[in-house]
């Protein structure tokens, strides 16, 4: 195969659709209006975006009044947990519940909310990367306000029982938001199905732009404003909102929800090629359960190598590759979501992240399979780690 680059960091961000790029161009050009001025081209804008607010509420199974526009995920998480929790001090319930491999847009507002007063319990997470409803019925309490967990995980995409914690959370009363950033356009997502009462997502996971998103929330929960400004999206959210990339982000989300099974189908199966093929390499371990996970995702840990020094050789062969969340990619700690399933520093640190979508080639696979397996090796014979080990000076942790 010629050198080329293979794309296979889509869970950090995908390339967009020509879908939703040719159904962006006209609101940039020719309805390019305000949709809160009174005139007909703001007036045109404006119908445009009720028409998306109706459409983005069909693919998730909720009303269109239930849908706040937002900049991405990030801000939807923000806004459904500070008001979930604001929501609750009202009735005297400050306490909120979570998992310790959230996505840090939702860790940090934890504890940006613990300096407020709020008892945050963040509950462990099993070794497979999934929580069960038993862990959260468990950790409620009275005086609990808000279940917060992600539909599936951004690094090992574990998909957890969301159903079954929303009905866990309906039956004590509790509000439950999950941040399905991840999850929209690649599983199948009903929210009242699942008794799901707040939701976040993010346009640029499916194919659509970046800096736009969505907060679902239920009808009867009261938003508390993040951005104050104007009477924007019912006065929840000020800001003029963004119509290109909201028109962009919903032509996406149509399309991947009418796509989705055939997609997942063909993304699954070269996920589970690439998975085969990478377990074949000595002491290496998949992160996350083998069946519960998201179509595209393939995370490792290979142990006596460091996870930086293999992302830079793999682009330098061409793969675009990932050590696990893009938003912390700066940072030199493992990740705290390796750590939270049980995995020591020193092999925390030998990750690799690799997300596929529905463009990605068996090809492409296989080039990627045998290229790890030459990375790691190469990466091996430098380290001085990797020669205590195999001299018996120190002990495997992967056996």
């Amino acid at each position: 195969m010629t050198m080329r680059s293979i794309y296979l960091d889509n869970a950090a961000t995908t390339k967009m659709s020509s879908t939703a790029i040719q159904a962006m161009l006209p609101y940039m050009s020719e309805t390019y209006g305000n949709p809160s001025s009174l005139h007909s081209a703001g007036q045109r804008a404006a119908e445009a975006l009720a028409d998306a607010r109706k459409r983005v509420a069909d693919c998730l199974g909720c009303s269109p009044n239930e849908i706040t526009f937002t900049s991405g995920g990030s801000e939807a998480d923000n806004q459904a947990i500070i008001s979930a929790a604001y929501f609750g001090k009202r009735k005297g319930k400050t306490h909120i519940i979570s998992t310790a491999f959230e996505h840090h847009a939702v860790l940090h507002t934890l504890k940006k909310l613990e300096k407020e007063g709020f008892e945050v319990t963040l509950l462990d997470v099993h070794e497979n990367g999934i929580v069960t409803p038993e862990d959260v019925a468990a950790a409620i309490r009275s005086e609990t306000c808000l279940v917060t967990v992600m539909y599936a995980n951004n690094e090992i995409g574990t998909i957890q029982p969301i159903k079954e914690i929303g009905q866990v959370c309906r039956d004590k009363g509790v509000l439950f938001h999950t941040d399905a950033v991840q999850a929209v356009g690649h599983l199948h997502i009903d929210v009242k199905d699942q008794n799901i009462d707040m939701l976040s997502l993010a346009a640029h996971k499916f194919h659509g732009p970046k800096g736009v998103g969505v907060l679902y929330a239920k009808r009867g929960i009261p938003l508390t404003n993040v951005i104050e400004g104007g009477a924007q999206e019912r006065g929840k959210r000020g800001g003029t909102e963004n119509v290109p990339a909201i028109i962009g982000m919903t032509a996406a989300l149509e399309d991947a929800c009418r796509n989705i099974d055939t997609n997942a189908s063909k993304v699954s199966a070269l996920r589970d090629k690439l998975i085969c093929g990478l377990s074949k390499i000595p002491h290496s371990v998949l992160n996350g359960d083998a069946v519960h996970r998201l179509p595209g995702n393939v995370n490792f840990c290979f142990e006596g190598i460091e996870g930086e020094s293999l992302l830079l050789l793999l682009d330098d062969k061409g793969i675009c590759a990932s050590s696990g969340s893009a938003c912390t990619s700066g940072s030199l700690d493992p990740s705290h979501v390796l750590l939270a399933i049980g995995r020591p520093h020193e092999i925390a640190h030998g990750s690799l992240r690799l997300s596929l979508s529905e463009e990605t080639t068996e090809e492409e696979v296989d080039y990627a399979i045998n290229t790890v397996t030459d990375v790691v090796t190469t990466l091996r014979n430098m380290s001085p780690v990797w020669r205590d080990l195999v001299n018996g000076k120190s002990e495997f942790v992967i056996k």
